[in-house]
């Protein structure tokens, strides 16, 4: 179990930042041109910290299949904002042989913007080997962590159905355990998108029952109204009803 303080730990936040959580829409008047390339591909190995972590926050909005054993590498970096920055751009150019460097990180980085920033990159590999450190990472970590593991097992939809099998416990345990309702907010979004993979057979049950109970109990009005969203998404009869009943019963 990871500390929630380790967060506190480093004295720039705001550095640390994501940099997805700022991403806007892009619009013919607001596009900005990307970095270059060659440019950023370079500066990946600058002596300097400040512009290795700047390259590798670039390769956030460039693809370039080019960077991504540099940014393995820049996982092992001393400087806690090029590990991040790494992680993030890996997540943006995403490789089979990023999954093993990003899984032994997740487990050993004691910064917790590190660990978030990873187990973004390893739902964006879609890979049956990033269930299982997700899955304990969802169990185990600081919540800004398990905030994010919960939406990044959606992405074993795209996997195997034998991922989205195994998917489905982790998250209906988060959606009814977790104490944080961010996070029982992620896991609902999740089940939601991964019901849509199975078909129906006693894994779909539970875990539409688990929705079911989220919106109908939940203390959370948001957890309550992702677990309507994702019912409604997948449209399923007990959960339409269900939703119909007590919405004319004025629960809610």
């Amino acid at each position: 179990m990871y500390d929630e303080e380790d967060l506190s730990l480093l004295d720039i936040e705001e550095e640390l930042e994501s940099p997805l959580d700022k991403i806007e829409p892009i619009t013919a008047e607001s596009e900005i041109p990307k970095p270059d390339p060659d440019e950023m591909l370079a500066l990946l190995d600058n002596p300097q910290p400040q512009k290795r972590m700047l390259a590798a926050r670039a390769f956030c909005d460039i693809e370039d299949s080019r960077a991504t054993p540099i940014l393995i590498r820049l996982l092992n970096d001393n400087c806690p904002l090029v590990r991040v920055s790494a992680s993030y751009g890996i997540g943006r150019n995403p490789s089979a042989d990023a999954v093993e460097p990003l899984i032994t990180q997740l487990y050993r980085d004691w910064n917790g913007y590190v660990r978030k920033g990873v187990v973004w990159a390893l739902g964006n590999c879609r890979d049956r080997r990033c269930l299982a450190p997700l899955a304990d990472a969802l169990r185990t970590d600081i919540s800004a962590v398990r905030l994010w593991s919960a939406s990044a097992l959606a992405q074993m939809a795209g996997v195997s159905y034998e991922s989205v099998v195994g998917a489905i416990p982790p998250l209906i345990e988060a959606l009814v355990q977790d104490s944080v309702g961010a996070v029982r907010s992620n896991s609902a979004w999740s089940i939601g998108q991964l019901c849509k993979e199975l078909p129906s057979n006693i894994v779909y049950a539970t875990a539409i029952d688990a929705l079911i109970q989220a919106f109908a109990e939940d203390k959370d009005l948001g957890v309550r109204e992702d677990a309507k969203a994702s019912l409604l998404g997948v449209g399923d009869p007990r959960g339409l009803q269900l939703i119909e009943t007590l919405e004319q019963e004025g629960w809610f």
